[in-house]
């Protein structure tokens, strides 16, 4: 079993839910079904490269979900888009990323 988390910002805010609750009802449906897959460990749709995850939903306008793995149980949602947006997307992943990285380090 994986647990499934938002990254939360200093702030105490969640990219992943403000998109999330933009959301069309079908496909907050099918985004759901992908994070129940991902709870169940079923990661096979996520495509990973320098360490970011995008979960593909093949469904509408190719719905992604922008996420780390930390160890085996831990994924971390930083915000989700569509397959136009994939460039932007990536990009302000990345950025929470590394928020989330340097907070980390700063705390140990």
């Amino acid at each position: 079993m994986i647990i499934v988390q938002a990254y939360l910002s200093k702030d105490q805010k969640s990219p992943f839910h403000d998109w999330f609750s933009t959301l069309p009802v079908a496909a907050a449906l099918k985004v759901s079904t992908a994070l129940a897959r991902l709870e169940s460990g079923n990661t096979s749709n996520i495509k990973w490269f320098d360490g970011l995850g995008e979960y593909r939903i093949n469904w509408g306008p190719g719905y992604r979900v922008y996420l780390i793995q930390e160890g085996k149980r831990l994924i971390l949602l930083f915000g989700g888009g569509t397959k136009s947006g994939q460039t932007a997307d990536i990009k302000r992943a990345r950025t929470l990323i590394a928020d989330y990285k340097s907070e980390k380090k700063r705390k140990t």
